[in-house]
């Protein structure tokens, strides 16, 4: 299996020097040269395989530079109940006629990105082994990425971490998970400004080739490939939970910010999984929801980025769509330079309304798309709480709202839950005027020491402040 860049470099490469690079020399992220196909004889045998079994089995499709059973151990050590909880591992519920929450949350930091974020820790520590390397993380996360990617390296050999996030923009709790790690190996880094801006150091890093070199830069972003592949496999785990056979059709809703997530469900679909529609839900910050509508992809300056009460999705600039993108214009690395590096670069904005392309966004792969506001989300955590008894986070319930405007009858319509409600417990406060359960391990969190450096949004800032602690 070789991967190449989206926007055009000659270089086809394996998947280990991938998982260790993250953005393509070119600025372009990686894909591979072609999605595998599953058949009905592979979705039988994987039905009823437990989960790190069914790990292994898709990501054996696109990883073929480890060893089988060096990677089979791997996915063993990685998904076992232990870590996540339950030995379903993302367990499954009915919450009415044809809605399915899929859990996603109980892993060590009580987000979905756990469920990547776990392995790629496994992964890194394994290939970094065998090379006798170090890696060096820089991240930029809007509030889960960040404890995921940290609680999963730290203490590993060769790894160091530096995890850029917004200044203030993060729930009090996330920041708590984050900021009170004290190992040496991690390091948290504030910068004044919103998600973007960080998003965009991470990018400018990754693109001074000479630095990324000396300093041996890596990503945990879900720009790098090895992250957004761990997710696809949940798709396959929701929709054998939610059918009986494998001729059934099922929808996913995605509560999405970076398109990482649902990116995933996309890679799902495009290898054969019968997957009907993958509704993409967006709070005020509603980029991916106007292109959906639309047809025109336009980002926003941080003082358009609105501070909402789902903060994980306060982003304006979906890293991963480009990779859909990539797709949708027929894999033309030429077209998607022109929309990346001319028109989103030069202007800020591209518009495929009048593109035949865009109509195939829904048609030929499924996509729709909705939008929630702060008065959603309350009363959607209200609704669920008093109709189901169920908690859901903030960003669950612009899961639950727009799955709800985008059901087909006889169609199951899975959401994606995002985290346990107490990682937002201001709003769960607002909308039904108690906090909720907190795990015991994380009593008193926000209390604890905090270990963290402020810098300005710039990429010549947080490079020397690499560079200082890499010596």
């Amino acid at each position: 299996m070789n991967y190449l860049s989206t926007r055009g470099h000659p270089d086809r490469k394996r998947f280990c020097e991938i998982l260790l690079e993250g953005l393509a020399p070119d600025g372009g992220l990686y894909l591979p040269e072609q999605y595998p196909q599953i058949d009905t004889a592979m979705l039988a045998k994987w039905r009823k395989l437990p989960y790190a079994e069914l790990a292994f089995e898709i990501l054996s499709l696109y990883i073929d530079d480890i060893p089988p059973a060096d990677l089979k151990a791997i996915c063993a050590k990685t998904y076992t109940a232990e870590v996540f909880g339950t030995d379903e591992i993302v367990p499954l519920r009915e919450l009415e006629d044809g809605v399915y929450l899929e859990a996603l949350s109980n892993g060590p930091t009580l987000a979905f990105k756990d469920m990547a974020m776990q392995l790629l820790g496994n992964l890194f520590e394994y290939e970094l082994a065998r090379r006798g390397a170090e890696l060096n993380i820089l991240g930029a996360t809007s509030g889960d990425t960040g404890s995921a990617a940290e609680y999963a390296m730290r203490g590993k050999k060769g790894v160091r971490v530096f995890m850029t996030s917004p200044d203030g923009r993060m729930s009090p709790f996330q920041q708590a998970q984050m900021f009170s790690l004290q190992d040496a190996n991690i390091h948290n880094i504030a910068i004044t400004g919103v998600f973007d801006d960080c998003q965009d150091i991470v990018k400018a890093v990754s693109n001074d080739l000479a630095f990324k070199r000396k300093y041996r830069i890596g990503t945990v972003n879900s720009i790098n490939w090895a992250r957004l592949l761990a997710q696809v496999v949940y798709y396959f785990a929701g929709y054998f939970q939610a059918t009986a056979s494998n001729d059934k059709p099922v929808s996913f809703t995605v509560p999405s910010g970076n398109f990482g997530n649902v990116c995933a469900g996309h890679v799902a679909r495009m290898m054969g999984l019968p997957i009907h529609t993958l509704v993409v839900a967006t709070n005020e910050n509603d980029v991916l929801d106007e292109f959906f509508r639309t047809g025109v992809y336009r980002v926003r300056g941080a003082v358009d980025t609105h501070e909402t009460s789902s903060p994980s999705m306060d982003i304006s600039k979906a890293s991963n769509f480009e990779r859909f993108v990539f797709d949708l214009v027929g894999r033309d690395p030429a077209r998607l330079r022109k929309l990346f590096v001319d028109d989103l670069g030069l202007n800020g904005s591209f518009d495929l309304s009048a593109d035949p392309a865009f109509a195939q966004a829904a048609g030929r792969f499924g996509f729709r798309s909705g939008r929630s506001t702060h008065a959603d989300r309350l009363a959607t955590i209200r609704d669920t709480d008093k109709r189901f008894a169920t908690l859901v986070d903030p960003h669950t319930a612009d899961g639950l709202k727009a799955a709800r405007e985008q059901l087909t009858p006889g169609v199951p319509m899975v959401v994606l839950e995002t985290a346990l409600p107490i990682k937002f417990a201001a709003t769960l406060v607002e909308a039904l005027g108690e906090e909720p359960a907190r795990p015991k391990k994380f009593e008193g969190i926000e209390a604890l020491p905090k270990r963290v450096v402020k810098l300005p949004a710039d990429a010549e800032a947080v490079k020397a402040y690499i560079a200082e602690h890499c010596d």
